[in-house]
Order: C-alpha cells, then sequence, then structure tokens
C-alpha cells in the first residue's frame, strides 16, 4: 500500500476562491497553499489527481436535514440580515458567517470526500486524500465550528455500503463532536477523537463519552491538556490506536489531519511540531488498511499548507528537500522557507501518570465490546442514479 499509482488526491482550484470574511480565522485559501507545495515538489505527478464532483443536495440529505440543505443553497449575506431570527436556526454567526458562495464551498468539500469514499469501496485506490474535507463539528441541522456541512460524516455513510467496520480517527485540536454524534448509537463506527479538553471548544470529549445503546464503548475520546509535545503524543496515540486496530479490525481508515494541534496555532494550545503531527498519519498508514486523509483546521496558514503538503509526500512514501522550492506563496514561509514546523518550548501540563491512567481506561472500555463484531451481510446498494465513474474520475487540468 502507498505506492503513488494507488493515491488518489483530490483537489478543486476555485476552493480558494472561498472567504469566510476578513477578520475570520477560518481561510480556505490554505489549501490552495498547500496544492501549490505539493505541485512545487512535483508529488502531483507522483498519484491520481482528480477534480472532485460537486456534491447535489439531495447527497447531502444523506445527512443533513432538507430543511437546513435548503437554507444553504439560498443564504446570502443580505438575506441573513433580513432575516437574522431565521438565521439563528441554522448559523452562529461569529463562526459560520453566511459568506457568499457558501454552499457551492460545501459542495466542494462534501463532493470530493464523497467521491474518495467511491474510490476505495470501488478498489480504485488505497490512501485518498482531500485537504478540503474534515469539517468535523457540523450537525445534522445546523453549522458549528466553522462547519457547514460534514463531509466526513457523509464520506463514512458511503464507506457503509461496503466496508463492515470503519475507524474513524481525528487528531485535530478540537472534539470531532459533529462526526461522533452522528455514529453515537452504532457499533460498525468507532470514533476515536484526540483533543484538548476543559474550557475549550466544543466543551465535549470526555473520556467516560463512549456511545448508548448499540454504540456503547464504540466512542473513544482521549482528553488532553495544553501543551502536549511529540514524545508524550506519540506515547498515547499508539498505545490507544493500537489497541483499537486490534480490537475492531477495521476494513478502512477515514482521519481527520486537523492542524491547528500544531504548535504555533492561532486557536489550538498543543505544541505538535511536523514531524509529530506526520508521524500519525505514518502509523496509521502502516496497518495497511484503505486510508482517507482529510483536512480539518489549522488556522496559522503557512502551518497548515506545510505540514499538508508534507503528510502527502509521507503518504506516497516519498521524502523532500527541506528547503521549499519557489512556488506562488513562497514569501508566506520566510524567513526561514523551508518545510517544517518546530515545536516551541511550552510547558507539557500531561503527565506521564494522567496519560497512563487514560490508556488504562479506555483499554478497559474496548475490553468491553465483542472482538471484531459480526455484521449481517446483505446486497451492496447501486451508486446513487446519475453517478458514474466518469464522474468520480474528472482530472485536473490546471494546477494552478
Amino acid at each position: 500500500m502507498g505506492q503513488g499509482s494507488r493515491v488518489s488526491y483530490f483537489y478543486d482550484q476555485e476552493v480558494g476562491n472561498y472567504t469566510y470574511g476578513y477578520d475570520h480565522c477560518m481561510k480556505p485559501f490554505r489549501i490552495r497553499m498547500a496544492h501549490d507545495i505539493i505541485a512545487s515538489y512535483g508529488l502531483d505527478k507522483k498519484m491520481t489527481v482528480l477534480q472532485p464532483p460537486r456534491a447535489t443536495a439531495h447527497e447531502m440529505t444523506q445527512f443533513h436535514t432538507d430543511e437546513y440543505i435548503e437554507y444553504l443553497r439560498r443564504v446570502t449575506p443580505e438575506v441573513a440580515e433580513i432575516m437574522p431570527s431565521y438565521n439563528e436556526c441554522f448559523l452562529p454567526l461569529l463562526d459560520c458567517p453566511p459568506f457568499d458562495g457558501v454552499y457551492e464551498f460545501c459542495t466542494i468539500s462534501a463532493g470530493g470526500s464523497m467521491a474518495g469514499a467511491r474510490r476505495i469501496n470501488h478498489g480504485e485506490a488505497d490512501v485518498v486524500i482531500n485537504w478540503a474535507g474534515g469539517l468535523h463539528h457540523a450537525k445534522k441541522g445546523e453549522a458549528s465550528g466553522f462547519c457547514y456541512v460534514n463531509d466526513i460524516v457523509l464520506a463514512i455513510l458511503e464507506l457503509l455500503r461496503y466496508h463492515q467496520r470503519i475507524v474513524y480517527l481525528d487528531i485535530d485540536v478540537h472534539h470531532g463532536d459533529g462526526v461522533e454524534e452522528a455514529f453515537y448509537t452504532t457499533d460498525r463506527v468507532m470514533s476515536v477523537s484526540f483533543h484538548q479538553f476543559g474550557n475549550f471548544f466544543p466543551g465535549t470529549g470526555d473520556v467516560k463519552d463512549v456511545g448508548v445503546e448499540r454504540g456503547k464503548y464504540y466512542a473513544v475520546n482521549v482528553p488532553l491538556r495544553e501543551g502536549i509535545d511529540d514524545e508524550t503524543y506519540e506515547f498515547i496515540f499508539r498505545r490507544v490506536m493500537r489497541d483499537v486496530m486490534e480490537t475492531f479490525r477495521p476494513s478502512a481508515v477515514v482521519m481527520q489531519c486537523g492542524t491547528d494541534s500544531l504548535s504555533g496555532d492561532r486557536l489550538g494550545c498543543f505544541n505538535l511540531s511536523m514531524q509529530g503531527h506526520a508521524a500519525c498519519v505514518e502509523f496509521m498508514k502502516s496497518f495497511n488498511v484503505p486510508l482517507f486523509c482529510l483536512g480539518g483546521g489549522g488556522y496559522t496558514i503557512r502551518n497548515v499548507a506545510r505540514t499538508w503538503a508534507y503528510e502527502t509526500a509521507v503518504l506516497l512514501g516519498e521524502k523532500l528537500d527541506p528547503s521549499l522550492p519557489y512556488n506562488d506563496y513562497y514569501d508566506f514561509f520566510g524567513p526561514e522557507y523551508t518545510l517544517d514546523v518546530p515545536a516551541s518550548n511550552m510547558t507539557n501540563m500531561n503527565t506521564r501518570q494522567q496519560l497512563e491512567r487514560l490508556c488504562s481506561e479506555i483499554h478497559e472500555h474496548l475490553h468491553c465490546i465483542p472482538h471484531a463484531p459480526s455484521v449481517q451481510m446483505q446486497q451492496v446498494p447501486r451508486d446513487w442514479p446519475g453517478e458514474s465513474e466518469e464522474s468520480d474520475n474528472l482530472p485536473v487540468t490546471d494546477s494552478d
């Protein structure tokens, strides 16, 4: 697994045109910056680069309510201004403004994630990358935490049509609450979230939050304190994920690679270097099951771009020169102009004793589930009407 011919990479060159607003910390432009570094290293020539089809309203309502998707389709800044009470039902305005093109932006993100899941389902890729995806906070009927449409849930629902068991893994600094909530009652998806906890958005994700009904013990939460460094993070990440993979034995992994867990992020308070963050991706690749890597948070955009470019190389098994090649956004990466995000000297508030207790508690929870739970086999439903391999395999003709 991991050869370039088996890696599919989704990119829509228009994704960087959208803006949440001048003062908003979420910048879709970072995806274009990452792609430019990827192309400047020639990594685009070593994988299958695809333009994602735009998700339809019908596809997005596989998870979201009809009313919410219809609202996103119609809302503009002007409409929101004259209908504030109606707007409050769907969008928290400070975090999720009704910016121009919000619906089209959502169709790019969701379309890439659903198309990527289909490539895994059809055996066309072992690794899929969609850095425009990973919007893990969106709820069934409302936006949350800069996320409007939950492309991750839509991708997992697509994967479940072919795969018995899916692991969802989230290394964003924020808890993956929207995805966990969507699958909180099922034993076919195990959600695993490593996140900062305690007076920090969204406020969920305690280690005792383990799921309910059939889904009890299929939600795994690893609440961490600020300042965690590479060594400490690697210790708990490897312990927990090895336990999860050996117990649950998924046939595919969806990994949200939010980069707000990096040192120096504008919102996050972790202290991971680029190498420490990417080590998580490399570890999951070693299990040799189909791996779908998505974007997510990340608000110091030069660090986001560098890290996702580096992780693309990790997934391809390529080594990169630490000196950045010249690219369209070269000035963003000065004065060092290197492919690196170093850790700082901030204090690590996580102790080995605390992490050992977390590992033990999570191990006890996993011990409560049947080993590799069985799922009744049934006929796989056909793809959505109008879908074809051609719609999922549109090559990117301009790597702008």
